[in-house]
């Protein structure tokens, strides 16, 4: 059973030393960047000589360019700001030791996240099952973007243990990952042939912040619970307002910048 460690990054200087020696027991540490301006991929290349560049067409492309470079039979999928628990740790060495024949194409584990100086256990939030763990014979890439997953086909399992997620550092970060992600997704949205319609962008965050916070009890979680609900809310009502944005006709939208250069050249004169 060898284990290829696959992970994407940008910029992580602060992340990827720790990431990797938390990694230490996987059979071989891959990392595709994209173009970072930070000593990322130098410290990188301290732990492993598998370290490869690839301009962002998108994350899903990043996560299967990454998986193709790997050269063993599983592939353990992480992110730069997430760590192994020696829980997590010998539950995956244990795997070595069952009959291959018994061991399913994927496992989930949980993940449990570290937001504002308090670990989330509400919220839908925790245990946030993710497939991290899979067969690359049997994996592909599916999902919306930005949130792409791995998936795979056939049977799946609950590996014991969980992944710590030291998650956005604070709220301006929080904000500007969510201002490029909702932009993801409505770009996504509209190439699918989605349109947004004032009501949309008025009852989803409405119905997400009280799903967030009352039915996934994020309540629970004190005032961290209720900016995630707040945010949640607010990435919903962002990504359907920017999917109306990007519909308008390209007349309007001409006209709009015809303007703008007039009184620019007026405020110039």
């Amino acid at each position: 059973m060898k284990i290829s460690a696959s992970i994407i990054v940008r910029n992580e200087e602060d992340n990827i030393a720790a990431l990797c020696e938390s990694l230490d027991w996987a059979d071989e540490i891959v990392i595709v960047d994209s173009d970072s301006t930070d000593h990322t991929v130098e410290i990188a290349r301290r732990y492993t000589d598998r370290v490869f560049n690839r301009p962002f067409k998108g994350y899903k492309d990043k996560h299967q360019f990454a998986d193709e470079q790997t050269t063993g039979d599983w592939i353990f999928w992480i992110d730069a700001d997430e760590r192994v628990t020696p829980e997590l740790r010998a539950a995956i060495a244990a795997l070595r030791d069952r009959d291959p024949q018994t061991l399913p194409a994927g496992f989930r584990i949980a993940r449990q996240t570290l937001y504002q100086g308090r670990w989330i256990a509400h919220s839908g939030w925790y245990p946030d099952y993710q497939m991290r763990l899979y067969r690359k014979e049997f994996s592909y890439w599916g999902g919306v973007a930005p949130h792409e997953t791995a998936r795979v086909n056939g049977p799946i399992e609950i590996l014991a243990g969980h992944l710590t997620h030291y998650t956005r550092r604070n709220l301006s970060e929080h904000h500007q990952v969510l201002d490029s992600y909702t932009t993801l997704a409505a770009e996504h949205l509209f190439e699918q042939g989605k349109r947004a319609h004032a009501i949309e962008i008025f009852t989803l965050p409405i119905a997400a912040f009280l799903r967030t916070y009352l039915l996934k009890q994020g309540f629970r979680d004190g005032m961290p619970g209720l900016i995630i609900a707040m945010f949640t809310a607010y990435s919903l009502f962002l990504k359907y307002a920017k999917l109306w944005e990007r519909q308008r006709p390209e007349s309007d939208q001409s006209n709009r910048d015809g303007a703008g250069d007039g009184n620019n050249d007026l405020r110039e004169g």
